[in-house]
């Protein structure tokens, strides 16, 4: 006598096997369903991490301001004629930044002795410095800062035109 006989265990006369057919559409949700868990992502931490690093970078951003010299060459204007008995002291920096001062080559290096010259023989002497569109910057702000240390209080900027045919 086996155990299972002891224990009133009854062993079915015939196994039989029953094939379980599935309804199509149960079988499609269940697929559904099972691609629905799958597929969905949470991305609600990422914007966070996105808007708390934007945050950052817009606070530690240092908002830097170089001072520098604003030089704005005005345009081509008609001659104007000025009756006046002050002559200006008129200094030309032509397309290849070579300086003249009242018709005279000077080299950059003395540009500030020779506006004291022409400022000591006409103090109230304005200056007119026309500079040719294509040269240097560097030449125009020199000879703005020898003006500047020389004293002179009247310094016009003017771009340098070409003769009239």
């Amino acid at each position: 006598m086996s155990l299972a006989d002891a224990l009133g265990y009854q062993r079915p006369a015939a196994v039989s096997f029953r094939r379980v057919v599935r309804e199509p559409k149960t079988e499609i949700m269940r697929k559904r369903q099972r691609l629905d868990d799958e597929a969905e992502i949470n991305i609600t931490p990422m914007l966070d991490i996105v808007f708390i690093m934007l945050i950052f970078f817009i606070v530690t951003t240092s908002f830097v301001r170089e001072s520098g010299l604003d030089i704005s060459r005005p345009t081509q204007a008609e001659d104007r004629v000025v009756e006046d008995e002050i002559l200006p002291i008129v200094v030309r920096i032509n397309h290849a930044s070579v300086i003249q001062i009242n018709n005279r080559t000077v080299d950059l290096q003395a540009v500030r002795a020779n506006l004291e010259r022409e400022s000591a023989q006409s103090p109230r002497s304005p200056v007119i410095i026309a500079a040719h569109p294509d040269s240097e910057s560097n030449a125009l702000v020199q000879v703005l800062d020898a003006a500047n240390i020389v004293g002179i209080s009247s310094v016009s900027v003017a771009t340098e035109t070409t003769p009239r045919r």
